[in-house]
This record gives structure tokens, sequence and C-alpha cells, in this order.
């Protein structure tokens, strides 16, 4: 009897992108039939890092990769640690204590024995698991993933990290920009959404509206959505800010729906700063019904995601990917998803942003245009069949001593990148 538990393959997205396409991936796919890779990162649930894997690891099992996903343990101590790193990273100050570093290595230390990473290939995700490689022995090539805003790290994070970063096989960062002076090398791999999963896939109308009546959304007034984990750098008292701006000229109903990622402990103090704002028609929410956004992100007239440091901003994709214009704020990888004033707006203050919304709730026209333009950028562009298709370059690209053949580094930088050629290290 065939059994009804399924799950998305290759093929599933010829519609979107064509049947050349899904032969070329099977094809290197094959070559790849039985190699074990291993994803580890720090949280099963909550962000974009945890979304994308879990797709990523069952589209790689379909193709015949012996494919798995980890994520750390550690204590809070650990994570609130992690957190500054990953702040830090993004520009902002830290103070990198003794004590810091020893708990933030003895994490890694615990967790290299208490996991094997004896795979072909080993993809690390972010700083907080960055150590491993430190702990570990290598049977393949290892790769750090980092999905963070790279472009302007404070130097001492910047210097003590890299002691870990130089010990791995390749980098890999989500724009140009992130590149560093580091002597491994750096790859751009731009993330992806799965349009099959519960968080995109098509809803009905009727449940549309289910969804909306069970949380109390009222969809009397056009909506204007934020959806994004509960953290500063998303801005959400600017968007609060903007929207009260925007409705003196034009009524509309605000939701601001978030979540608090297991390994995000500043979550629960940025969403207790919001609960202030709260009003009727101004909605915070905390939740994991994923279907709840996926009908809040199709019934929305505007999507926001106003950050003010964005490695890339997969909820970007993910409501341009549902015909849903988004304001983005005009940082890191948004820039490389919403064509200003084609598929969307970008946007650098609260007045911007307020102002293009006005625009967009004022002209029902302009949101189906650009809309549909969003939709076609995401289908070209942020699919996860393209990202599964770089992936799979990479680990065929690597020769003797786990080094990158120098074609494999030429196909998947973008054009006008100016990559450096360091030596093996």
């Amino acid at each position: 009897m065939q059994s009804r538990h399924v799950i998305s393959t290759v093929e599933d997205y010829e519609p979107f992108i064509g049947p050349q396409a899904v032969e070329r991936i099977l094809a290197k796919g094959k070559q790849l039939t039985g190699r074990s890779v291993c994803h580890v990162n720090s949280t099963y649930f909550g962000g974009g890092v945890a979304e994308i894997l879990s797709s990523m690891t069952l589209l790689m099992r379909a193709l015949g990769l012996d494919a798995e996903w980890r994520a750390i343990q550690g204590p809070p101590d650990f994570y609130g640690i992690t957190k500054k790193m990953h702040n830090a990273l993004q520009g902002a100050p830290i103070r990198l204590t003794d004590i810091k570093k020893e708990i933030y290595e003895d994490v890694a230390f615990q967790n290299a024995l208490r996991n094997r990473f004896d795979h072909d290939y080993v993809v690390v995700h972010d700083p907080q698991p960055l150590p491993l490689v430190d702990f570990s022995h290598k049977r393949g090539p290892w790769i750090w993933r980092c999905h963070v805003d790279m472009a302007n790290p404070s130097q001492e994070i910047f210097e003590y990290l890299t002691g870990y970063i130089e010990k791995y096989d390749a980098v890999i960062s989500s724009a140009v920009e992130y590149r560093q002076p580091w002597r491994v090398p750096q790859l751009v791999f731009q993330p992806a959404i799965d349009p099959f999963s519960i968080l995109n896939r098509e809803l009905p109308e009727g449940e549309v509206e289910r969804r909306l009546r069970h949380y109390g959304v009222p969809t009397d007034l056009p909506l204007v959505v934020q959806v994004s984990r509960f953290d500063r750098w998303k801005d959400p008292h600017g968007v609060i800010e903007a929207f009260q701006m925007a409705r003196r000229k034009v009524e509309c109903t605000l939701v601001l729906v978030g979540n608090v990622a297991t390994d995000d402990p500043e979550g629960p103090q940025v969403y207790e700063s919001l609960l202030g704002k709260k009003e009727d028609r101004v909605l915070i929410m905390s939740g994991e019904d994923t279907s709840f956004v996926n009908a809040l992100q199709r019934r929305a007239a505007v999507v926001m995601q106003k950050s003010l440091r964005e490695g890339f901003g997969l909820t970007v994709s993910e409501a341009m990917w549902k015909r849903t214009p988004v304001i983005g704020g005009n940082v890191g990888g948004i820039r490389y998803q919403i064509d200003d004033g084609e598929n969307g707006f970008l946007v650098s203050s609260i007045e911007e942003a307020a102002d293009r919304l006005v625009r967009l709730l004022s002209d029902e026209g302009l949101r189906r245009r650009m809309g549909e333009a969003a939709r076609e950028k995401v289908r070209q562009n942020f699919l996860m069949t393209r990202y599964l298709e770089q992936y799979l370059d990479l680990m065929d690209g690597f020769e003797a001593r786990y080094r990158l053949r120098p074609e494999t580094l030429d196909r998947l930088m973008p054009e006008g990148a100016g990559v450096e050629r360091h030596a093996p290290h």
C-alpha cells in the first residue's frame, strides 16, 4: 500500500523552473548519490535558517544524498553570548571577555563529543556552532555558511572568529559585500524559499478567511503586515511609527506577528517592549502557526520588512511569492530581492516608509502590478532548487585535500565580485 506521507522533490518544481533545469539538477544529484552531508545550526525552529534547512535536507534526501540536520545544545548563558556575537558581526560593539570565550568554546566542545560529524561534507551555519571544527575529526570538507550581514563587523569579533573561520574549507555568505579578507575561498549563495512548505503553499480563500478569523484579525480595512523574529534589527518600533504616520491619510490595520527563536534570548524583551503599542488597529501577536502567517502574507495589502540590518530577509521573498508588494529597509540582502519602484519599495527612514505605504494603500492597481512582478522575481531567483543546485556544485567542486577547483569558484561567484584567489591553508 502506498504511503500517504510524501516529500517535495525536484520534479515538483518543473512548473516553475522548466524540464531542462529539473533534468540538470537530477543529473548533478546522481553524481553525489550516497554522499553524506550534515547541516548544523543552533535551533530547529524560529527564523529563516531553520525554515531553509527543513526543506533543503529533505530535497537532498530525495536526490539520494544521505543528508542530516543537527542543532547544537547549550545553556542560556551560551545563547546570550552568541546573540551578542551575532549583533557584533552586524556592527554592534562587544566586550569579549575570557569567560565568554570559555563558555562559547566549551559548549562547542561538548556538542562535538555528543555528536558524530564524520560526514563527507559538514555545513555549519552561523556563529553559534562555528568552533565545532576545532574539536572534530574532519573526514571531508567543512563549510561555514553565515547568514548574517557581515558588511561592517566589529573588529574584536572579527579577529576572534577569524581563528575558527580559517580552519574551514569554504565560506558562504548571502551577498558579495559581506566577503572579508579571510584565507579561505568565499562564495555567495542567496537564500531561497520552498513553495510547497506549509508557510508558502497555496491556500484557498476560504482557508485564509478561517485562519484570520480564528486569530481575531479584522479584515474590514487593508492589512499592513510585518512577519519576523522579535529582534531590534527588524525595527518593529519603526514599523509601528511609520504605520501611525500613514494612517493619518489612509485607513488601515497593522498586524505585527513574530516568534521568539530558541537561540535568541533578546526576543522576549523586544516582544514585551511592543505590547504597550497595542490597540484596536495595532495587533502585536506572537505565535508559531505557519498557516496563519501564510494567510496573513496572502491577505496583506502591503508587507513591511523595515530592517536596520538584514543578512537576507527570507520573509521578503515569502511575501513576494504570494504576490504581495513589500516595503523593505534599504539594507543587506533585501536590496537583492526588491527592485525599488518595480516590485516593491526600498526605504531608509520611517518617513519614507510611511510615504510608500500611503502610495500603495491608495492605489490597488499599483499593488497588483508590483505583486505580479514580485512573484516573478522570486520564481526566477529565489526558489529552493536554485539554492540546492549551488550546494550540489559546491560539494562536487572539491578535489584532493578539500581544495575547491578554480572553475567551481568561477561558477559560484556572481560576475564582478572581484574574487581573490587565496592559497590553500
